[in-house]
């Protein structure tokens, strides 16, 4: 059975671990630090007992930054990293967020194409962010549009 659900403060260890076996981004610190953070929401996709997916979010009035965005390396390219980005815009719209940040490696080709594929535009560059010396492209979708008065 497929399942989001919300992560807590107490699954730092399944947090870690998961990130080591995909992206390896932060250390066991950090996501402690991470998942006690004001306005953080981290929730996870579950087949059975197994994640498959994690996302962190960080709510900051109507904006919402995401923090870590991984699927499963065995379970990449089956829908469940869109099932899960439209989680977060169900997330985003019961919140009234009128838009999404998140930065991305320049090198992550897949991850790019990912985000484009949701409309994610880039807004601006961090150069020489990461470890590898790549820099980081800053991606923004709009998801409330302004009326315009005629």
């Amino acid at each position: 059975m497929l399942l989001v659900k919300e992560i807590t403060s107490k699954d730092v260890d399944l947090c870690f671990e998961f990130d080591l076996k995909t992206i390896s981004l932060w250390t066991k610190k950090q996501w402690e630090s991470e998942l006690r953070k004001d306005g953080i929401k981290v929730f996870g996709l579950f087949l059975s007992d197994l994640v498959i997916g994690i996302c962190s979010i960080q709510i900051i009035l109507d904006e919402v930054q995401i923090n870590f965005f991984a699927i499963n390396n065995s379970f990449r390219r089956n829908g469940f990293g869109t099932l899960m980005m439209k989680h977060l815009f169900f997330i985003s719209k019961k919140l009234k967020i009128k838009k999404i940040l998140l930065e991305v490696s320049k090198t992550n080709l897949v991850a790019e194409n990912f985000y484009s594929h949701f409309n994610f535009c880039t807004v601006g560059i961090r150069k020489n962010l990461y470890k590898d010396g790549s820099d980081a492209l800053l991606k923004e979708k709009k998801l409330i549009k302004k009326l315009i008065n005629k």
